[in-house]
This record gives C-alpha cells, sequence and structure tokens, in this order.
C-alpha cells in the first residue's frame, strides 16, 4: 500500500461501532511490542478543553527539552494531524511506515481469531508504535470518548492524570447526568497517580474527588478562583494567577477564549508536577506562542472558527464573545451541527445570549448531519435577527463574508466538521 491507500483503508475502518474490551487493546499492545512501556504517559480525558490542555502541556514539555509525542483527535484536515513527534505531525512516509507495522500485527490477530481494531484503536496503535519508533520520553495521550472504556485507558500506569472541563455532550454513552459522565471520565485516574482536574462544576468535582480519595490519588484542583482576567484584546488574552507565589506575574495567550485561560492553568499545573523546577519566563514565553487549530483561531481578518460543538462549549463561546472588545460593524455567525448533540439548546443559547445581527446556517458533510433547513427553523425560533440558509458549505461561506463586510466580525461554530471543512476551504490564505 502507498500512504493514500493506507488512509483509505482507515478511514473506512467502521468510526461508530461497539468498543473492544481493554483486555483486547492490550493485547493489541503487547503484540506491538508494548510500545508504552518505559515512557512517561500523561493521560487527559473531559468533555471540552482536551485537545488545548493536551497542547499546552505538549509545548511547556518541548520548552524543557523532552522529547514529547503527543496523539490527539479529531483531526480537521488531514489524518497525521493525530500522531504529532516533537511537535510536528508525523510525515506521510512515517505514516506509511508505521501503518504497515500495525497492519502487519492486526491481520496476525486477525489470523488468531482476534477482533479488527476500531478505527480510533488503529490509530492509538499507530501512535504508540510511532512514539516507540521515535523514542519519545513524553506521551501526552488525549482520549477518545469518555475515558473508563476509552482505548486509550489500557495505560496501567501513566504519570498523571488530568480532567478538564466536563459537560453534557454524549449523553447516549455516557450517562445522561453529570454525575454519570464524570464517573466515565473519571475512569483515568489510577492508583496512587496524582490528578489535575477542572473543578468548575461542582457535581462533577465530587465524583472526582471520591475517585481519587477511593484510588489513593493525590489531586489538585483548578478552579476559576485561581485566576484573575486582566485584559481581553484583539489578539490576545491577558490573567494573573492568584496565589502568593505568582501575584506579580502576568500570562498571556495568544488566543481570546475565557476558556482557554482554565486550560492553560490546568497545564501548567500538570507540568509543575512532572517537572518541579520551574523556568517562569521560558514557560511565559511558551504559552503565549501556543496556537491550535480551531479553538477562537483568526483565520482571516475578523473570521473566527471555534470548535464549539456542545452546550457548555457553546456558553464558555458566549462569554468569550461578551468580552471581547466592542467593534462598530456587524455581527455575523455561521452555524452547523450534528445529529447527537443538543443542537436546540446551543442555538438557545446563542440566540439568547449574544446580539447578532444575522445567522447563516449550513450542512456539515457527515452521514450525522442536520439539514440546514431544519437547523434554521429552531434559530428563527429563539431570535428575530436574519437567517439564510445555504446548503454547500461554498455558498454559505461566501454569504457570510458577504454579510460580515470589511468592519464586521464573523464567528464559524457549531461542528468540528464545520471547522475542518472551513479551514480545508481557505487552505492557502495568508494568516492575519
Amino acid at each position: 500500500m502507498n500512504y493514500q491507500e493506507s488512509v483509505k483503508y482507515i478511514l473506512d475502518i467502521p468510526k461508530f461501532t461497539v468498543k473492544n474490551h481493554l483486555t483486547h487493546t492490550k493485547e493489541f499492545l503487547l503484540r506491538l511490542g508494548n510500545p508504552q512501556v518505559g515512557r512517561k504517559v500523561i493521560h487527559v480525558a473531559g468533555t471540552n478543553g482536551k485537545g488545548s490542555v493536551c497542547a499546552y502541556i505538549q509545548a511547556l514539555l518541548l520548552a524543557e527539552k523532552k522529547r514529547t509525542g503527543f496523539f490527539s483527535s479529531p483531526h480537521l484536515v488531514k489524518i497525521n494531524e493525530r500522531i504529532r513527534i516533537n511537535g510536528e505531525e508525523i510525515d506521510d512516509e512515517t505514516f506509511l511506515a508505521v501503518f504497515q507495522k500495525v497492519k502487519t500485527t492486526v491481520d496476525e490477530m486477525e489470523k488468531d481469531g482476534l477482533a479488527h481494531p476500531t478505527f480510533f484503536e488503529f490509530l492509538f496503535g499507530m501512535a504508540m508504535a510511532a512514539f516507540a519508533m521515535a523514542d519519545m520520553e513524553y506521551i501526552v495521550l488525549e482520549t477518545g470518548l469518555g475515558g473508563r472504556l476509552d482505548a486509550t485507558n489500557a495505560i496501567d500506569d501513566p504519570v498523571l492524570t488530568v480532567i478538564t472541563a466536563v459537560g453534557m455532550d454524549h449523553m447516549e454513552i455516557l450517562g445522561d447526568t453529570i454525575e454519570k459522565i464524570a464517573a466515565e471520565k473519571g475512569g483515568i485516574i489510577k492508583r496512587q497517580v496524582p490528578l489535575v482536574f477542572d473543578g468548575n462544576n461542582v457535581q462533577a468535582a465530587a465524583v472526582f474527588r471520591q475517585i481519587a480519595e477511593n484510588c489513593g490519588a493525590p489531586c489538585r484542583k483548578i478552579t476559576k478562583d485561581a485566576y484573575e482576567i486582566q485584559e481581553i484584546t484583539e489578539k490576545y488574552i491577558a490573567f494573573s494567577k492568584r496565589s502568593a507565589y505568582d501575584e506579580d506575574t502576568t500570562w498571556r495567550l495568544s488566543n481570546t477564549g475565557c476558556y482557554q485561560v482554565d486550560n492553560a492553568l490546568l497545564a501548567l499545573e500538570a507540568v509543575q508536577l512532572l517537572l518541579p523546577k520551574r523556568h517562569l519566563k521560558l514557560w511565559k514565553d511558551t504559552l503565549f506562542h501556543v496556537k491550535w487549530p480551531g479553538r477562537m483561531e483568526e483565520i482571516l481578518p475578523g473570521v473566527y472558527i471555534d470548535g464549539a460543538h456542545n452546550e457548555n462549549a457553546v456558553e464558555r463561546f458566549v462569554e468569550t464573545v461578551k468580552r471581547r472588545p466592542v467593534h462598530g460593524g456587524r455581527t455575523v455567525i455561521l452555524f452547523s451541527a450534528v445529529k447527537e448533540k443538543e443542537y436546540e439548546k446551543m442555538i438557545a443559547e446563542l440566540c439568547q445570549n449574544l446580539s447578532v445581527d444575522s445567522y447563516v446556517i449550513t450542512t456539515v458533510e457527515s452521514t450525522r448531519k442536520v439539514d440546514a433547513g431544519e437547523l434554521a427553523r429552531i434559530v428563527r425560533k429563539y431570535t428575530d435577527s436574519e437567517v439564510t440558509v445555504r446548503e454547500q458549505l461554498e455558498e454559505a461561506w461566501a454569504e457570510m463574508m458577504k454579510q460580515k463586510g470589511e468592519d464586521g466580525i464573523a464567528y464559524c461554530l457549531g461542528s468540528l466538521y464545520l471547522v475542518g471543512m472551513i479551514k480545508e476551504l481557505v487552505k492557502g490564505e495568508p494568516e492575519c
């Protein structure tokens, strides 16, 4: 197989199927030579912010000259995005070499009567094999969905676990209450392994504390009380930590999402546990230069894409937009969603809490897409603002840009599929 054929093979593996048991994933890793052995794994779960926290941790470890691998999901444009070696996406040649190794192992498993790994498991196996081949010291591992039953939880001995913000998402799989969802996310907590977690949701925090206590795992909680936002501009957000040690230190992120402060603090706390001797100026400079695609990312002047795709994430998006500097032009939102999301609640949050001049509704490329006409009907239910439907993204994008004008601001959100489609659409355009 060549690179393109290997990608097609992976993409043809069913994505939404019954999970294999963790014993199956452990057998998969065993046959790959247990690539995790001897490496320091930081395991990260949560509803929102996982990717950003992982990106911040990766950046800080690299700044400290640590050989670092990073496995993430989903990808936005190219599947290679999921496997990063020392901060760089795996190249096509290495991707193919790792694929061939894993495919050979999978063929042997099937000959022995074992099930084929799922889409996510296959990529997880590829990532771990790639990290072993590159001799990574640290591995930053993002869960796919949940935690307790996630394939990544086949790693029994991480050096640290991190749980980001928890909200109502994937309820059909994880449970219909915050406590049930938190219990699934908390399944990554390991006996006597330190835990850092987002404690802003009281119910979720109580679940994490109880699991940690039962496991004898020391834990540290991060909440909004830990920091104060000093300034939000169109290009960055500045904040200070409310601690005697850092009271005179101002941190900056080159991202205006308020939620990124929580994510950055989780990462700082995590790396502080791993590397107690910190280098303040180095870490400040490092965090400021981190860019994680699709999270309040300005892809063209005045045009932002944000991966908010559930109710909690949309609430944080609304908080950010309301705190941004006032501008004189129009505000336009381009929106789409997929079926399993609580998209009516997402729409209601947007319409009832933001002043928006117009909405442009489109459809994502997914078997789980929601018809643009249905989304528009719900938007009109909650707002008197102008609502335009354009089924094709190219037409929706052109309409959004026309309505935005030269002085306006446009936000694109509702689905990571939408974010990926937009990045592909504008690929090659100059960055801001």
